[in-house]
């Protein structure tokens, strides 16, 4: 049996459709074993799940709704909003963990939530759900970072299944390679959809100022890292599936370790063969290259933050040395006020000393 989605609303959001009277998004954020997405729903989309549990199991769900107030609006009340949003996942997160499955086995419990169903038609209506939802959660600043981390997951089946292709290879079953390749296309097409996504989502959250600029820029930091494993994984994927010399290979690899059972000397070596780490380990040549690219160009990228920050700490210097010049010149000023004040303090007690004689 499947453990229960983790049910959290974060955030909620305001419709922008333009025509019609705008009304209020909560953000549902479920978490699955192996993926998380984001389904958004109104007062009323939850007012018919609660009819429709009602009405297909004849017993109401174990937590009543947040009730309706004819004279507020959460467009306007930002108390009614926060009022609604947490009651809502506490209504969500009862019938979740409770122990009475009946409301979470109704057919409308999983397409209010969009969650995967043995029927093909249901799983294509959850699909398609999902697909547009993950749309409008993009713009929002918390749910994004989760569609983000889908994204990562996506990248990360498309290595795996590339490295599953070139062990099909090696093993000579040229069926299961093509299978392989084309799982990694299948995922790195859809990641390429995220990456669209999560770019016009940041643009949208950019443009409500929801996030500061630091925040900003490292998400663009991370997306564009994302484009860059994408865009190497389609061409890893794209490439022609050839055969390789896994005997050779063996002797090498063979003559490697005898060789470095021989000496294997300590310390760093210029010239020395290369340490394979985790990286690099399922990549071939194309991907070591493109690899190197990327650390590359994020090192670029820190040295031009550097060089900001070492400029910004110099002008912070120089201003400062021209706020002490000013404060060492009051103080001059000062201590030759100083000066004459003390000399007329002196003339006044040689007058008094006179006139006391």
């Amino acid at each position: 049996m499947a453990p229960p989605p983790e049910i959290a609303i974060p955030s909620t959001s305001i419709s922008d459709e333009e025509s019609g009277k705008p009304y209020t998004l909560y953000n549902i954020t479920l978490r699955l074993p192996l993926r998380s997405f984001v389904v958004q729903k109104r007062y009323s989309d939850f007012v018919k799940l609660h009819e429709t549990l009602l009405e297909q199991t004849g017993i109401p769900p174990p937590q009543p709704l947040p009730s309706k107030h004819w004279f507020k609006s959460t467009v306007k009340s930002a108390d009614l909003t926060r009022e609604r949003q947490v009651g809502f996942e506490k209504y969500l997160r009862t019938i979740a963990e409770s122990p009475d499955r009946r409301w979470r086995d109704t057919a409308a419990w999983r397409l209010f939530l969009n969650l995967p169903s043995s029927s093909t038609t249901s799983s294509a209506v959850s699909a398609n759900g999902r697909a547009s939802n993950i749309a409008a959660g993009a713009a929002d600043p918390a749910t994004w970072l989760d569609i983000h981390r889908e994204l990562k997951q996506l990248l990360h089946e498309s290595r795996l299944a590339i490295s599953k292709r070139d062990s099909a290879v090696d093993s000579g079953n040229t069926t299961a390679a093509e299978q392989a390749s084309m799982t990694a296309r299948r995922s790195a097409a859809k990641a390429g959809t995220f990456v669209a996504t999560l770019t016009e989502g940041l643009r949208k959250i950019q443009d409500t100022g929801k996030l500061g600029d630091g925040e900003l820029r490292r998400r663009r930091d991370l997306l564009s890292a994302a484009k860059m494993e994408k865009e190497g994984l389609d061409r890893l994927a794209s490439s022609k599936i050839s055969s390789r010399d896994p005997i050779n290979r063996g002797t090498a690899v063979s003559d490697t370790a005898s060789s470095s059972r021989i000496s294997k000397p300590s310390g760093r070596i210029l010239g020395g063969q290369a340490v394979e780490t985790v990286k690099t380990k399922e990549l071939d040549n194309a991907g070591l290259l493109l690899l190197q690219k990327q650390e590359m160009e994020q090192q670029d990228e820190h040295l031009n933050e550097l060089t900001a920050i070492i400029q910004r700490t110099k002008k912070m210097g120089i201003q400062m040395d021209e706020e002490l010049t000013i404060q060492n010149e009051m103080l001059s000023e000062m201590d030759k006020d100083m000066t004459r004040l003390d000399a007329k303090i002196k003339v006044g007690k040689n007058r008094l000393r006179k006139l006391g004689e």
